[in-house]
């Protein structure tokens, strides 16, 4: 007869949850395998006799997209204004940065202080345990949680280069002063652009036999247009580029700085007073109640079973000059409480699985099955 417990799930904010470190008694051996017990092939923190796991703090991984536009004068750019009637075109190269995308993951890992010893005994059930790589405690007698690969930013295809020479004709290149070359050049791109308005009147000389033929010469002009242009005004190329910047807040934080954006050199050093600060605001939403009798609770974690987090829900927001880049509220395992799980619980008479949070160390999984 099954007998389901109900799910602990509770959601941590990042405020130091000092626990008390049981003295551990089993020293980290090399990994065996007994009748009693069932574990993976590795698993660190294992011993025949017992195992030492920790539970897991919430790390923040900021995932920042920084675009970078590099802006090279065309070689005549000098003429622009006085052939092409294009204003303002700059003779000078620039490169600028700014973030167009900031985003986050949360990830688990090893809290040091919520180290805890188990040890087997023959009335137990708690011998199948699955531990991740760090010793993070995942499961008891059933699959545990895998963490998710961090995702991989992928820019985008660059378009081809274009090569405005391949489109200079013989007399051009055979003119004898720069103000020439660019005076005959930009006779050219008028032909250019007189060409594509009489195709597109209907009014050249030799019209294309059907619109697909139109298409395909409509855009050589237009490409021929660019290039040529190019040479005038300019080019612009943007490339994007993601960094990740990882923090593990153990108290609420207002106004911290996370990183910082230079506008000429990117990325930053957070002390590095030439770019301007993007601030990271923890909010603790306090979802979790704080013990209120620290004896009890030191008392309580001497005693055996399976220690598991009560996470609490917390708040980050990443600003800049007060404009919000990204906010959301997700569970850590720092804030809230740790609990345990009695050791009566795990009576041979039950069928117990436990899963945790590979994330926050909070409760995914709780039941008992009766042994007949």
């Amino acid at each position: 007869m099954k007998n389901h417990l109900s799910l602990v799930t509770c959601h941590l904010s990042l405020m130091t949850c000092h626990v008390s470190l049981i003295t551990c008694l089993f020293a980290l051996l090399p990994f065996s395998v007994n009748a009693q017990t069932v574990l993976s092939k590795y698993q660190p923190g294992v011993t025949t006799d017992g195992a030492i796991y920790y539970l897991p703090k919430t790390a923040l991984h900021f995932l920042v997209q920084v675009e970078k536009t590099t802006y090279t004068p065309g070689e005549y750019a000098p003429y622009a204004e006085r052939y092409l009637a294009l204003h303002g075109v700059k003779t000078e190269k620039t490169v600028s940065y700014r973030v167009t995308n900031v985003m986050m993951q949360a990830v688990g890992q090893a809290d040091t202080a919520k180290c805890f010893a188990l040890k087997y005994n023959a009335r137990s059930a708690a011998s199948n345990l699955e531990l991740a790589d760090d010793g993070v405690l995942l499961a008891i007698n059933t699959p545990g949680i895998r963490q998710e690969r961090p995702r991989h930013f992928t820019p985008s295809a660059k378009p081809r280069a274009l090569n405005p020479r391949q489109f200079l004709n013989e007399e051009i290149l055979a003119a004898g002063s720069m103000a020439k070359r660019a005076e005959l050049i930009a006779q050219e791109i008028y032909n250019v652009r007189d060409s594509k308005n009489q195709l597109t009147r209907g009014e050249a000389d030799y019209m294309p036999k059907d619109g697909e033929q139109l298409r395909i010469m409509l855009a050589q002009l237009d490409e021929q247009n660019q290039a040529l242009t190019q040479l005038f005004a300019g080019t612009t190329v943007c490339d994007t580029t993601e960094y990740i910047i990882m923090t593990c807040p153990m108290t609420a934080v207002k106004d911290m700085v996370l990183f910082r954006l230079s506008q000429h050199l990117g990325i930053v050093n957070a002390d590095d007073l030439s770019g301007e600060p993007y601030y990271l605001t923890i909010d603790d939403l306090k979802t979790v109640p704080v013990p209120a009798d620290s004896k009890k609770k030191k008392k309580k974690l001497e005693e055996e079973g399976i220690y598991v987090n009560i996470p609490g829900r917390i708040k980050a927001t990443v600003t800049h000059r007060g404009r919000e880049y990204f906010s959301d509220e997700l569970n850590a395992g720092q804030f809230g409480n740790v609990e345990l799980l009695s050791a009566e619980l795990f009576n041979k008479r039950y069928a117990i699985r436990l899963r945790l949070n590979p994330v926050n160390g909070g409760v995914e999984l709780l039941e008992s099955e009766q042994v007949k």
